[in-house]
């Protein structure tokens, strides 16, 4: 009973953190990936080796271009969103980009640009309206008191990034960092900390649920498997006392001499047992997906129909 309420819990917390979708992904990515160097970049794309390793440097280029505030950009993204059935679903997209690297003393890495989508990690700036709001940039069939929201995702050339990817040579010789090995391109502006929040969508209540149902299974798992193994080694140790037959015919009792007036069977209630575990396993899974469900992310879905643009 102890070992399934364990599996039911870490199940639970898993199912917790998958519900955060490409988020819980990137934000397993950062906090695990090995920091390599410059030099150890160079070296594996030098060596045709396959390695997704993390890099830390700062941003710069020879083309970047200004903001409204004259910031120099090298990287600028807006999503138009607009909120149908409780989900932020994307109707347009606007890029601009120009090529930019990492530095760091003499260390120069490039990006690979146009992989650079979910795994971006800034803070974002937002404007929330309706579809009224926004005259031929939404579905004409679109209601007009439907929400709407612009997003808007940049980089500027004076920031320190970390970046997750692969080394590769290119053809020019230069080594760029891009999407490898199954894993997507990830760049971040922000602490590690800040991202985290960031990637949990603001929420701390989910990730708190899904750390405590880990842990908490996790140590239900152990104490279970550590009785387990006590009792069988008890079981191999301590002999069993066995007495010798009488020769005397002996009268059967009627009944099980360990529950009076009970007919033979096995001691207490089994099924009685069997039933709490899985009363206890199947509240346990109704109580996490009406948690995911009552406080999902509302990620944005990609556009049913190209209205997408670049620039």
């Amino acid at each position: 009973m102890i070992v399934l309420t364990g599996l039911t819990a870490v199940a639970g917390g898993a199912l917790v953190l998958r519900s955060f979708g490409p988020g819980y992904r990137i934000g397993r990515l950062l906090a695990s990936t090995p920091t390599a160097t410059f030099e150890e970049a160079e070296a594996i794309a030098a060596a045709n080796r396959t390695a997704y390793v993390r890099v830390d440097g700062r941003l710069d280029s020879a083309d970047d271009f200004p903001d409204e505030h004259d910031r120099p950009l090298v990287f600028r993204r807006q999503r138009l969103e607009a909120q149908r059935d409780g989900r932020w679903t994307r109707i347009s997209e606007e890029r601009q980009a120009v090529p930019f690297e990492i530095r760091d003393g003499l260390g120069v890495l490039a990006i690979d640009v146009d992989q650079l989508d979910a795994g971006l990690v800034v803070l974002p700036r937002e404007s929330l309206g309706t579809a009224a709001d926004a005259p031929g940039r939404v579905p004409d069939d679109l209601p007009p008191t439907t929400p709407v929201r612009l997003r808007i995702d940049q980089l500027s050339s004076v920031e320190h990034v970390t970046v997750l990817g692969v080394p590769r040579r290119r053809p020019d010789g230069a080594t760029m960092l891009t999407a490898g090995l199954g894993r997507p391109l990830i760049l971040s502006s922000l602490e590690h900390v800040e991202a985290m929040q960031l990637l949990a969508g603001g929420r701390r209540g989910r990730p708190l649920v899904a750390l405590v149902l880990l842990a908490g299974g996790l140590a239900l798992l152990a104490l279970g498997l550590g009785w387990q193994v006590v009792r069988t080694v008890a079981s191999a140790v301590v002999p069993t006392a066995v007495l010798a037959a009488s020769p005397a015919p002996t009268a059967l009792p009627g009944g099980d001499t360990r529950s009076a007036g009970a007919g033979p069977g096995l001691v207490g209630d089994p099924l009685a047992a069997l039933g709490v575990v899985a009363l206890v396993a199947l509240l346990s899974v109704i109580v996490a997906l009406a948690y995911v469900r009552l406080t999902a992310d509302r990620q944005p879905e990609p556009p049913a129909d190209d209205h997408a643009g670049r620039s």
